[in-house]
């Protein structure tokens, strides 16, 4: 019977977090994402500090507590050196995402000498490079990772025995296992009745699947101490792998992510070809120096190209930037993946209303060749950034970065433009002249009110009459910072032939920020 070892670190996030601040393991740090704490330190616990509180309400409960931004980049560069350690004792590591890494403990027990001795073993060879994990041994890999998270090795054969008194909040507990919408369902089981992973396993395979649907299925299976996939007779087809030959060698980062991206859409469209989805990958470069750097990424669910460069990029960063003893001492001059587990291409639907369509994906195609032609920077999206105008809620990234905003939105912004935001934000800030009955300039006061009710505005040669107003929203940012300090004043006016601006003052001059329709 084959073994599965899973060798977990805690809190990898605030881990990685607290090594990229230089941060000693006793000082308290959280990750956020989206105004909640998603991941803590052990310190930051023992001041009360709880995964899904808002912000505002950890730093209440740790005032001294560190708090930093999610970054999968961070995790996965700052993981590298863990799994080189992991895979110089035991090659054959699979990484399930930054901090959980699986290998069959087969050969590593045999060699050791026992499970247990290969256990100790691995904690060792990770402790060396200043980092705290568990490893966990069992059946199958998903029991494997929940006894990872009780440093534990069940005895073969009894895995179901084991999940049976545990809470079923395990069988979510761990994304890079479960489908996305796994902690709904064990909600929902959980509002049934069914408190532990035993009573969930009592129920017959019929029901779950003609109840709850196919992750229910796997959850059931994994529930029972069962592979999740069947075993299937499905072979690789050839030439599924495809290289890069990069000339000049890469040593940036940025140029390895770019390469590994055009590199991920080509593997897809081979992938597609073939009919089949990869749920494994194996991503190998060869240095300038002759050097081999490999490693394998397993996942719940089939890749799609956005996840696979996710990957590449993450995995690259590691290796280029890592602290791991077998960093490359050249750039890379060779980048090749692999598909190392495929499964059907149904596995890996396109959407139907709203979702991944071919519409969507053929332009994203075309976009990502606009990249290849023209570099990164050429193709951006916008994502909604924390600020007080429209130009700074926007964050502007190429296309395939993560989609980190420079601020976070749900800060609060005193002084914030009220809605509805400008369908236009212009960057040039052309300059208008706004007037009173009178033909008088109109500016904004100390006091942050008009000096007279506008009546005209001309925008070069054209010229309109203000039908009405909202405003004036006073601005006055960054007065700590005297050289980036800005006292303004924000109002919106409408137009006659029903049209709107957003129209800032500053120094007694008006500008235009955005266009209404």
């Amino acid at each position: 019977m084959s073994r599965v070892l899973a060798l977990w670190c805690p809190d990898w996030p605030a881990v990685a977090a607290a090594a990229a601040a230089d941060l000693p393991p006793t000082h308290p740090v959280a990750v956020t994402s989206g105004n909640r704490v998603i991941a803590c330190s052990a310190p930051a616990r023992a001041d009360g500090v709880r995964r899904g509180l808002r912000r505002r309400e950890s730093q209440a409960r740790c005032p001294r507590l560190h708090v930093v931004a999610a970054d999968p980049d961070r995790d996965a560069r700052l993981f590298e050196p863990v799994a080189s350690a992991v895979d110089a004792a035991a090659p054959g590591v699979e990484v399930l995402r930054p901090g959980l890494v699986v290998l069959s403990a087969r050969g590593v027990a045999r060699y050791f000498g026992s499970e247990e001795a290969a256990a100790e073993r691995l904690v060792d060879q990770v402790s060396a490079v200043g980092v705290e994990c568990q490893v966990g041994i069992a059946d199958q890999l998903s029991t494997a990772v929940i006894a990872a998270r009780r440093a534990t090795l069940v005895p073969p054969g009894e895995g179901a025995v084991f999940l049976a008194p545990l809470p079923m909040r395990e069988l979510a507990a761990e994304p890079s296992l479960a489908a996305p919408h796994r902690g709904e369902l064990v909600d929902l089981l959980h509002r049934l009745g069914l408190r532990t992973i035993g009573s969930f396993a009592a129920l017959s395979a019929g029901d779950v699947a003609s109840r709850f649907g196919t992750d229910a299925v796997l959850a059931h299976r994994a529930a029972r101490g069962e592979p999740e996939r069947p075993p299937s007779g499905r072979s690789l087809p050839p030439d599924l792998e495809v290289e890069e030959r990069c000339d000049p060698v890469i040593e940036r980062v940025d140029a390895a992510a770019f390469a590994g991206r055009a590199l991920a859409e080509k593997l897809h469209r081979t992938l597609s070809d073939a009919a089949v989805a990869c749920t494994r990958l194996s991503i190998s470069a060869s240095t300038g120096n002759g050097e081999q750097l490999s490693r394998i990424w397993r996942c719940a669910e089939p890749l799609t190209p956005e996840a696979t460069a996710d990957r590449v990029r993450w995995q690259l960063d590691g290796w280029l930037t890592g602290r791991s003893e077998k960093r490359p001492t050249a750039g890379i001059a060779v980048l090749r993946l692999e598909p190392v587990e495929v499964v059907a291409a149904g596995a890996l639907q396109l959407g139907l209303w709203g979702g991944v369509g071919d519409q969507d994906e053929r332009a994203r195609r075309a976009l990502v060749r606009v990249q290849g032609l023209l570099g990164g920077e050429a193709v951006q999206v916008g994502v909604l950034s924390g600020g007080r105008g429209p130009a700074e809620r926007i964050t502007l990234l190429p296309l395939g970065d993560e989609l980190i905003p420079r601020n976070d939105p749900s800060e609060p912004w005193p002084g914030t433009l009220p809605e509805p935001a400008p369908a236009a934000v212009l960057t040039a800030y052309p300059e208008v002249w706004m007037s009173d009955d009178r033909g008088t300039a109109v500016t904004v006061t100390e006091r942050g009110v008009f000096s007279a009710p506008p009546a005209r505005l001309r925008w070069g040669s054209r010229e309109w009459a203000v039908c009405g107003w909202a405003g004036p929203w006073p601005v006055d940012e960054r007065w700590w910072d005297p050289p980036a300090a800005r006292t303004a004043a924000r109002a919106q006016v409408l137009l006659e032939e029903s049209r709107a601006l957003l129209v800032i003052c500053t120094a007694g001059r008006w500008s235009v920020e955005g266009i209404y329709e």
